[in-house]
């Protein structure tokens, strides 16, 4: 059994066999507990194509930003987690389905002794070939978001946190999905300071990481709702339990 916001690591599209689509695309324990009464919960929200889903927020923010952290508390109250970056390394690990494709693209020395890729090569082919980041996306990101839809088709909990870092990236492609978009922000220096403090990350690698990605500006243009996260840690969770009660009502987008 999983807990709400629990990753379906389990789940027959991460597994070899699966096949690779065609496509474009990439790569506190809170006081009390949410358990709103069913009856109280909006219908889904219809689908396109007819049918209905869970309601979808999607979560983003640039590195050391809290995204986990803000992830985590709303999982906490109740809500179903679908996290891109956990289903990518799913796809890459040592039976993933990703695994004989990335091989047949870029060789065995991209994998390791274990099967599953050796990312430390793979993202040196990366810089190093400008079109080998373009192929590992062709192969990637179609199993993702292919994986991202059935989580959120398969959970049972009052809406869905769809957590993808790179969302303003790949806006085109999961804009769709969701009804809202969330966006944890703080100042830059905090995110490089908190990035650095990680383990084999110094400042320059921070700042580096925090310079390929999208500017705060294009992540707040986003932004249907906004978790401030430059302030202690009571003020996020406050900001999360409110968040959390508009949701249960499915809001429409702004």
């Amino acid at each position: 059994m999983k807990w709400p916001g629990e990753p379906h690591t389990d789940s027959p599209l991460l597994k070899r066999g699966a096949g690779v689509p065609k496509g474009k695309g990439f790569i506190r324990d809170l006081t009390a507990r949410a358990e709103p009464n069913a009856a109280e919960i909006p219908p889904n929200p219809p689908l396109g194509k007819g049918g209905t889903r869970p309601y979808c927020v999607g979560l983003t923010g640039g590195v050391g930003s809290g995204k986990s952290t803000a992830a985590r508390l709303f999982a906490e109250l109740g809500a179903a987690l679908v996290d891109t970056d956990a289903i990518a390394h799913g796809l890459t690990a040592a039976d993933g389905a990703a695994m004989p494709a990335i091989a047949a693209a870029f060789g065995d020395a991209v994998i390791a002794a274990d099967g599953s890729l050796d990312r430390a090569t793979l993202r040196a082919r990366v810089f190093a070939e400008s079109d080998a980041r373009l192929r590992l996306e062709q192969i990637l990101h179609p199993l993702i978001h292919n994986e991202v839809l059935r989580q959120i088709a398969a959970a049972r909990a009052p809406y869905v946190i769809l957590i993808v870092p790179l969302l303003v990236e790949n806006l085109a492609t999961y804009r769709p999905d969701m009804d809202r978009i969330a966006v944890v922000d703080c100042d830059e220096q905090q995110q490089i300071e908190r990035t650095a403090s990680r383990p084999g990350v110094g400042l320059d690698q921070a700042r580096a990481i925090l310079a390929a990605q999208s500017s705060r500006a294009a992540r707040l243009a986003i932004a249907d709702d906004l978790i401030d996260n430059r302030s202690d840690p009571a003020a996020l969770e406050a900001r999360i339990k409110y968040l959390h009660q508009t949701y249960l009502t499915h809001p429409c987008r702004a």
